[in-house]
């Protein structure tokens, strides 16, 4: 299981990071801005996360005589989620020191821009310029940053791994040649 686990966690840990290290620096350039950088990020991470899914078939089939229990499967699947998520939130890490701060900027700018073009009144702004300040306050510390990074990919994960557990529990779903 911990080579199943190991191997599809890296692969897909590898995806998310790589692509980080990729597309940061198109946030500087302006190549990528707040929304289309979010819509690159999850779709980067639900490509790096179907590994859960080829992960817990492989153990089913290589490793299980070609069935798995649906706690099994969650367990394998769960696991290579927790894998790629440390590699993601180590990944921004590394990528913070130098381009955190502008992206986080532009992710400030671009969040009361939103709210003006809503219609908040200014003490609205005003309320919610406290809420932001002290969380980015909070967010400078490494251990919080770390644990609200993980918190972007985990459900994600979370949620692949359901559905490939449920899928996969299924001897007759995507059957082994071998068996």
């Amino acid at each position: 299981m911990k080579k199943v686990i190991l191997i599809y966690g890296l692969i897909a840990g590898t995806i998310v990071a790589g692509m980080m290290l990729i597309t940061m620096p198109m946030y500087k350039q302006g190549t990528l801005n707040v929304d289309n950088g979010e819509l690159v990020g999850y779709t980067t991470m639900v490509i790096a996360l179907s590994m859960v899914f080829f992960g817990v078939k492989s153990y089913r089939d290589q490793y299980q005589q070609g069935v798995i229990s649906f706690w099994s499967a969650f367990k394998v699947g769960i696991l290579i989620t927790a894998v790629a998520s440390i590699m993601y939130a180590v990944a921004w890490e590394v990528v913070y020191p130098s381009l955190g701060d502008d992206l986080m900027q532009r992710i400030t700018t671009n969040h009361f821009e939103e709210m003006k073009q809503d219609g908040a009144s200014e003490a609205d702004l005003q309320a919610e310029r406290v809420k932001w300040d002290q969380n980015m306050e909070m967010y400078k510390n490494p251990l919080i940053r770390f644990g609200i990074t993980l918190m972007e990919i985990f459900p994600v994960g979370l949620g692949i791994t359901l559905l490939s557990a449920g899928l996969l529990r299924m001897k007759e779903f995507l059957p082994s040649a071998a068996h």
